[in-house]
C-alpha cells in the first residue's frame, strides 16, 4: 500500500538531509572553484579532513541559529533567502577570524571574496533546488485519520501546522451513531466501506488513530485496519505522532493513562550530568554577571530617562517541587503596575515602557536571574518559572501542570524558544506541552539545541 513514486521522509531525516547536503554542496563548489582557479585557500580548505570538518560544524550551528533546518522556512524561498544570506555572511566571519582552528588566512582579499561568493551561490542553489523540487512535491506524506468527527479541525491543525509536508487527506468518523454526511472543508470524509481502495488509490503514508474511545471502533473498521496493516500500511496512534511532530506532550489527550506518557527520562537523576551541568551553569553564570555588570551603568542611566523607577524587580516564583523564590530581573513596567491585581503580561501591554520593552525583546531583563542559578533556585535550561497565583490558577484548569515542577526552572527552555510569550490560559496549556517534552526527553542534545535556539531568539528579537 506504500507509495513507491515518493520518497517519504520523516521530520528528523528530512532535517539531516538538509544538514548533510548543505556541507557537501558548498564544499564541492568550493572545491571546483578552488581547482579550478588553482586556489590555495580553498584548495587546503577542501582538499584537509580537518579543515572541512572544522568548516562543516560552523555551518551547521551558525545555520541552526538562522534556522536554516526549521522545515517551515527551509520550505519557503523567500526566508530560504534570507537565512542562507545570514548563514553564509556569519560562517564566513567565523571561519576567517578563527585561524587556531581554520585554515591560515590567505594572502590575498580575492580568494576570501571568491570564498563568501561560492558558499553563498552554492548554499543558495541546493535550498532553492529543495524548494522546487523536493519540499513542494517529493516529500508530501497523505494521511487518514480516524477520529470522532468534532475532533476533525482540532486535530488537523495540530498535526499539519508543525509538518508543511503532512498532509490529512480524508477521515473515516469513529462515532457510528452520528451523521456521516459531514466533511471538514477540503478533507474528505470516507466511509469504513471505501478505506481499502481509498488507501490503494492514494498510497498513503500512514493512518492515524485518534478516537479516545477504542470501543466505537467497529468489528468492520478493525478488520479493514488490520487488513491494511499486514499489507504494509503504517497505524500509528495519534498521541505518539503527535508528540513526535510537534515535540510537545498532548497533555489534553492524557486521561487515566498518563503514566503511559510520563516515563521522565531518567537523566532528571542522573548525578553525572547534573554534576556537569551545575559546573556549566555556575560558568555560565559567573559571566553573565560579568556582563551585566558591564550593562548596568549603561542600563542606569538610560532607566532615569526611560523607565523612571527602581533598576530591579523582585517577584515571587514557584520553583522546583513547588517551593517559591524572589526571583530577579531588571524593571520593564511602571511603577504600580499591578494595582489592580496579577495579570499576564500581553503584546502591546501599556505596563511595559518602551525601554522595558527594548530589554525585553533582548532578553537583556532576564540577566539579573544568574543570580538565582548561583543560589540555586533556578537553572539555565528549565520551564520558566510562573508566579503562585498562576499556578494555583491553571492547575486548577489543567491537569499535570504542577508537574513542570519535578526539576527547576530556567532561565530559557524548550517552551520560550518554540512559542511565543504566553498570554491567557490557552497559551500556558501550549507552554505546558513543551515543557514536559523537555522534562520527559531531557538530554545534552536537547540542552544544546535549546542553547543554539535561544541565540537565534535574541538576534532575530523574538522576546517579549
Amino acid at each position: 500500500m506504500k507509495s513507491k513514486n515518493k520518497i517519504h521522509f520523516e521530520v528528523s531525516e528530512r532535517k539531516l538531509l538538509l544538514r548533510i547536503c548543505d556541507v557537501v554542496f558548498v564544499l564541492v563548489a568550493l572545491y571546483f572553484v578552488g581547482t579550478f582557479l588553482d586556489l590555495e585557500y580553498l584548495k587546503g580548505l577542501t582538499f584537509n579532513f580537518y579543515y572541512a570538518f572544522v568548516f562543516a560544524i560552523y555551518l551547521n550551528i551558525i545555520g541552526t541559529v538562522f534556522e536554516m533546518y526549521n522545515l517551515q522556512i527551509a520550505s519557503n524561498q523567500y526566508q530560504v533567502l534570507k537565512s542562507s544570506i545570514l548563514t553564509a555572511s556569519v560562517t564566513v566571519l567565523f571561519y576567517l577570524l578563527t585561524p587556531i582552528f581554520s585554515a591560515q588566512l590567505p594572502n590575498n582579499r580575492f580568494q576570501i571574496l571568491l570564498f563568501y561568493f561560492t558558499f553563498l551561490f552554492a548554499l543558495l542553489a541546493w535550498r532553492f533546488f529543495y524548494v522546487k523540487f523536493l519540499a513542494s512535491n517529493r516529500f508530501l506524506q497523505n494521511v487518514v485519520l480516524i477520529c470522532d468527527r468534532d475532533q476533525v479541525e482540532e486535530l488537523i491543525i495540530g498535526l499539519e501546522s508543525s509538518d508543511p509536508h503532512y498532509r490529512i487527506i480524508a477521515y473515516v468518523n469513529s462515532e457510528p451513531d452520528k451523521s456521516d454526511n459531514i466533511g471538514f472543508h477540503f478533507v474528505k470524509h470516507l466511509k469504513v466501506d471505501d478505506l481499502l481502495n481509498f488507501a490503494t488509490d492514494n498510497k498513503l503514508f500512514e493512518i492515524v488513530i485518534a478516537t479516545q474511545k477504542t470501543e466505537d471502533l467497529t468489528v468492520e473498521l478493525y478488520q479493514k485496519l488490520l487488513y491494511l496493516l499486514e499489507s504494509g500500511t503504517t497505524i500509528r496512534e495519534y498521541t505518539q505522532v503527535y508528540e513526535y511532530k510537534t515535540q510537545r506532550i498532548p497533555v489534553q489527550y492524557i486521561t487515566r493513562d498518563f503514566y503511559k506518557f510520563f516515563p521522565f527520562n531518567r537523566i532528571n537523576n542522573n548525578q553525572l550530568y547534573l554534576l556537569i551541568v551545575k559546573i556549566i551553569e555556575i560558568f555560565i553564570s559567573v559571566i553573565g554577571l560579568l556582563f551585566a555588570a558591564i550593562l548596568i551603568p549603561i542600563i542606569l542611566l538610560i532607566n532615569v530617562f526611560g523607565n523612571k523607577g527602581k533598576l530591579f524587580y523582585t517577584q515571587e516564583r514557584v520553583g522546583k517541587n513547588g517551593k517559591t523564590f524572589q526571583i530577579f530581573k531588571f524593571r520593564t513596567m511602571i511603577e504600580n503596575a499591578e494595582k489592580e491585581g496579577a495579570m499576564f503580561s500581553k503584546q502591546n501591554d501599556y505596563r511595559i515602557t518602551p525601554f522595558g520593552r527594548f530589554l525585553r525583546k533582548t532578553r537583556i531583563d532576564e540577566i539579573p536571574q544568574f543570580i538565582n542559578i548561583l543560589k540555586g533556585d533556578m537553572a539555565v535550561i528549565g520551564p520558566r518559572p510562573e508566579r503562585p497565583f498562576f499556578v494555583k490558577e491553571i492547575a486548577e484548569i489543567m491537569p499535570f501542570y504542577e508537574t513542570r515542577h519535578v526539576i527547576k526552572p530556567g532561565l530559557t527552555g524548550w517552551a520560550q524558544v518554540n512559542y511565543s510569550y504566553g498570554e491567557s490560559i490557552e497559551d500556558s496549556l501550549i507552554k505546558l506541552q513543551y515543557d514536559l517534552y523537555y522534562i520527559k526527553h531531557r538530554s545534552v542534545f536537547l540542552d544544546l539545541n535549546i542553547a543554539i535556539k535561544t541565540i537565534s531568539t535574541v538576534l532575530f528579537y523574538k522576546g517579549q
